[in-house]
């Protein structure tokens, strides 16, 4: 399972999209699947998505493998953190050799 935290716009794809509650989807997980695959799974427009996103508090790219029990969450284009620059999108450590 994963845990899939939806922030801005995106909490429509939530239950409970009000923002004085979490907007938190619970997505089965699939092996080998990235961010991309999970946003596609929850009818997330890619283009909607900004380059805030947060794999188990890590800053990430949309490539990134999401494990089993992970955290991700999810930042709309119209929500980018101010100084991104200084975070360097970490790949998981599904990814790694």
């Amino acid at each position: 399972m994963v845990s899939v935290h939806l922030y801005g716009k995106l909490r429509r794809f939530a239950e409970d999209p009000d923002v004085r509650s979490e907007s938190v989807v619970d997505a089965a997980w699939v092996e080998g699947n990235t961010v991309r695959d999970v946003a596609g799974r929850l009818g997330i427009p890619l283009e909607e998505l900004g380059s805030n996103l947060f794999l188990n508090g890590r800053y990430v790219t949309l490539s990134a493998r999401v494990p089993d029990g992970a955290r991700l969450g999810l930042f709309p284009d119209d929500m980018q953190l101010l100084y991104k620059w200084y975070f360097d999108p970490s790949r998981s450590t599904e990814d790694e050799p």
